[in-house]
């Protein structure tokens, strides 16, 4: 399983803390060694960067993140996005893939950070309150947008990693960027009469290949 460059150091010092504590404690029992071994194996699960290869049709939006589904909201009016939007939120657990993915096709806009608490990444007022990192991607034609994907921070994650600039032009499921341990990602785009919500609440997602909405192009 490839592994994501941005977990080497973290990696790299769970080698060395857990491998010293599970050498130690077995010289007393082996037995004693296990739970440090499970936990650098998990460690090492965090940080896996699977390849991901969908099947889309046109008009189709992927998933940005690995995850389970918690909200999908109408909303009249949204900050940035002109016009009624649907916002899709995903919770990312610490046992997920926590690698970032472009939904669609497009160019990066902006990219806005902003500063905030570490509410639980389930709490409904993480997505407004919690530190954040939000893209506006133009997406390519036929597609409508703008459309906005949100790396929101959680309550153990306290660092959000985005390798995209302004100008950057992705290919839908294109990797840019991961949040470290466990985290929320929102997916927000227009709401017209074509728009097609794939998913429900509760639903595993998985980036690059789940489909979550489907918009009407001509």
């Amino acid at each position: 399983m490839p592994i994501a460059k941005e977990g080497l150091r973290e990696i790299a010092l769970s080698t060395l803390v857990l491998g010293g504590l599970a050498a130690g404690a077995a010289l007393i029992h082996w037995a004693l060694a296990i739970p440090f071994v499970v936990l650098w194996c998990w460690v090492l699960s965090f940080f896996r960067d699977p390849v991901r290869m969908g099947d889309y049709r046109e008009g189709d939006l992927c998933s940005p993140a690995d995850g389970t589904v918690t909200e999908i909201t109408e909303l009249e009016q949204y900050e940035g996005l002109n016009g009624p939007v649907v916002r899709i939120g995903i919770f990312l657990s610490l046992f997920n893939v926590h690698v970032n993915r472009s939904p669609c096709a497009g160019t990066v806009r902006t990219i806005t950070h902003k500063p905030g608490v570490y509410l639980d990444a389930r709490h409904p007022d993480s997505g407004t309150r919690n530190e954040s990192n939000t893209l506006v991607i133009d997406p390519d034609e036929p597609l409508p947008g703008p459309i906005q994907v949100r790396q929101v921070a959680g309550l153990v994650a306290r660092r959000i990693i985005c390798h995209a600039k302004p100008g950057d032009h992705f290919v839908i499921g294109y990797r840019f960027g991961m949040i470290k341990f466990g985290s929320r990602t929102e997916l927000v785009i227009p709401r017209l009469e074509g728009t097609d919500v794939l998913v429900h609440v509760g639903d595993k997602v998985k980036a690059g290949i789940t489909i979550l909405a489907r918009q009407g192009v001509s």
